[in-house]
């Protein structure tokens, strides 16, 4: 379903100004609880934990340095004692072991484990970026740490079984396989009249991010005047000027989607799952929306969960968004083949994924 773009020309418009203070965090904000060492020795641990986790995306960043230094005097006050700043300042990520750091921590309950996750992911946001390295680095803590889903909640999202699972791809290759069996001579005919009602190719490809951030260029039938795929993209708006005649139809009945069932087999895209923005909007929302990434731990989709409930087409407020990447994250942790049905009956006969289309 389509997401508002088609390669326009224009900064990512549509969407808020970047605010100067923290970005939104979709999950509750985690309940402080308080690690009260003896010994400032016994913070060397936490120390190692958290620049380790400024290190996870393979640079240091000052501000995540700052942010070390601002979560451990917390802890052991201010000014920060002279062994943990040369900690700080001597860490080697080359020489951190997670699975022995974490032994320092078996005595600490659930909840003081889970304030050790909220710093890591304090850490990880200080740069106020989100980067799937980091996300893996925050997984690996949690299971290193034994903690529940439930401990968790609000820091971290586990992805559903399924969504990586050969009952998932079985699924897209048998629908998409099927479909592109049916509908080649609307693909055809389609291909032809975009040719022949306006210049320029019938096809236009545009680069997005797949699974685990990866750049992939998806396939839609070209619904502009313009094709652009530059590093600024301008939303399609309502009675959008560039959008022709045909073009308005195919993105209102959603047929210049149709050529990304080619995608599907390839391997790019599965028929559910968080639809795919164009490269300038990701590199956009990211710093407005904590949890903006995690909707990349799985294949973008044709159609999606968000698409079905309402939220498509332009996202003029980052509320918009916000409402979007909360119903991806909902797909990606609860995602099953029983609700890939559902999406795709929903696609074609539902009535909220006919909203905002244009």
């Amino acid at each position: 379903m389509g997401d508002g773009t088609n390669g326009a020309a224009g900064g990512a418009t549509g969407a808020a100004e970047r605010p100067s203070q923290r970005p939104h965090r979709i999950g509750k904000e985690p309940n402080w609880t308080r690690i009260s060492p003896n010994d400032v020795s016994e913070l060397f641990p936490v120390t190692d934990l958290l620049m380790a986790a400024a290190w996870s995306d393979g640079t240091l960043e000052l501000v995540e340095r700052e942010k070390v230094r601002a979560l451990l005097g917390e802890l052991a006050g201010n000014p920060l004692p002279l062994s943990l700043e040369v900690r700080v300042v001597d860490f080697d990520p080359e020489r951190f072991d997670l699975k022995e750091t974490v032994k320092a921590f078996e005595k600490l309950d659930a909840r003081e484990r889970r304030r050790l996750v909220a710093m890591v992911r304090e850490v990880c946001d200080a740069n106020d970026a989100y980067d799937l390295e980091e996300d893996r680095f925050l997984q690996a803590l949690v299971m290193a740490l034994a903690l529940s889903d439930e401990d968790v909640r609000g820091l971290v999202v586990k992805i559903a079984p399924y969504l990586s699972s050969s009952t998932k791809r079985a699924f897209d290759v048998l629908f998409a396989a099927c479909v592109l069996a049916v509908i080649w001579p609307v693909l055809v005919g389609f291909g032809l009249a975009v040719k022949l009602t306006s210049p320029g190719p019938a096809l236009f490809k545009q680069k997005r991010y797949g699974a685990e951030g990866k750049e992939i260029e998806v396939w839609k039938f070209r619904s502009m005047r313009v094709q652009e795929n530059g590093p600024k993209v301008t939303q399609a708006t309502k009675n959008d000027p560039r959008i022709t005649p045909l073009g308005a139809f195919m993105r209102r009945t959603s047929v210049d989607e149709l050529p990304q069932f080619v995608n599907v087999l390839l391997g790019d895209m599965s028929v559910v799952g968080p639809r795919p923005h164009a490269v300038a909007h990701n590199r956009h929302y990211r710093t407005q929306i904590l949890e903006y990434m995690l909707r990349h731990h799985v294949k973008p989709g044709i159609t999606g969960w968000a698409q079905v409930n309402g939220w498509r087409g332009e996202t003029e407020t980052l509320d918009k968004m916000i409402g979007r990447v909360e119903h991806d994250l909902e797909y990606v942790t609860k995602g099953s083949l029983w609700m890939d049905l559902r999406c795709v009956w929903l696609t074609v006969f539902g009535r909220k994924v006919r909203s905002n289309a244009y």
